[in-house]
């Protein structure tokens, strides 16, 4: 039976209704307005926690201004500052970017490109996502026995091994596996056309990966990059176990090399000073843990802002 026979025009509703009947399907609206509820608590609860923070930071900002994030750490809260902390984040990440982003994109690269489908590659894959849901604490426990006290104190033959060394590579086999799930998925999301056109043509598998696979792939690879750095920010509980310093107060003599301030037995992160600064009593430090909170938030937005400009502007170069 056509639409002229039946009299009426054959349309997507009319299909629908005939085969909904006459019931009155509420489950797909409740559903949605769930999601939507969902969402706006969630933004709603943000936004409370970022006016709290930013409210209580704000007579730090206005009574000192640059002060407290140029200032060295202190035992006196008003003159105390976050420039060591911030320095030894920095460092940490240069160092978390060095080593894990290499290794996680090599690791993954030979996973989903040459390594055949296998029981030991599939066991290899189980264990690498699951090795991201290990609590951090765990990882802080390895970079003490193997990175502190085997590597640097055994091996080295430091005098302790608890350097910001140690710290940036316990905060590499924290987001490693994040890295290599990330850059997986990433991988994984190329067309197969691609390869196929690229071997039609005769390319090795290397002038593909190179030439092809990571060019489409690279702003994936760049997104999943900002997760594994925020991570890698935020952490505290693997550096406290790693050695960082969990003071008020230290510092180092003036006109201590670059490397000695690396290699050296004192270091600190944002992290630590927010967590050590939460825990004193003084009513001064609780401004002071919260213009920390916007310090570290502000430079998360800026690194984050950085990726995904540098993203945008591969993805603009491959559609040329």
């Amino acid at each position: 039976m056509t639409a002229r026979t039946m009299g009426t025009p054959v349309t997507q509703e009319m299909i629908r209704r005939a085969l909904e009947g006459r019931k009155v399907n509420i489950i797909n609206p409740l559903v949605a307005l769930l999601l939507l509820i969902s969402l706006l608590a969630s933004l709603a609860i943000l936004v409370v926690l970022l006016w709290d923070v930013v409210a209580k930071s704000m007579p730090v900002w206005q009574e000192r201004g640059w002060s407290v994030i140029t200032n060295d750490l202190s035992p006196r809260p008003a003159e105390t500052g976050m420039i060591q902390g911030i320095f030894g984040s920095v460092m940490l990440t240069v160092i978390v970017v060095v080593l894990s982003f290499p290794l996680g994109v090599a690791a993954a690269i030979y996973l989903e490109e040459y390594a055949r489908d296998t029981r030991l590659t599939r066991l290899l894959v189980a264990n690498i996502r699951n090795l991201a849901g290990v609590p951090s604490i765990v990882y802080g426990l390895l970079g003490l026995s193997v990175f502190v006290k085997l590597i640097l104190e055994g091996m080295v033959g430091q005098v302790s091994g608890r350097t910001l060394i140690a710290g940036g590579l316990t905060l590499s086999m924290l987001v490693l596996s994040i890295m290599v799930i990330t850059t997986q998925e990433a991988l994984r999301a190329v067309p197969l056309a691609i390869r196929e056109a690229s071997f039609g043509v005769g390319a090795t598998p290397w002038q593909t990966i190179r030439h092809h696979v990571l060019p489409v792939a690279s702003p994936a690879i760049f997104t999943g990059s900002v997760l594994t750095l925020a991570r890698a920010f935020g952490e505290s509980a693997p550096l406290l176990l790693a050695g960082a310093v969990l003071s008020t107060f230290f510092a180092a003599p003036e006109g201590t090399p670059i490397t000695d301030l690396v290699l050296g037995e004192k270091y600190t992160a944002l992290p630590i000073i927010i967590y050590n600064w939460s825990r004193q009593p003084q009513q001064e430090y609780v401004a002071l843990t919260a213009a920390a909170i916007v310090a570290l938030l502000v430079i998360l937005l800026v690194v984050n802002a950085g990726t995904i400009l540098a993203r945008d502007a591969l993805e603009r170069r491959n559609r040329m």
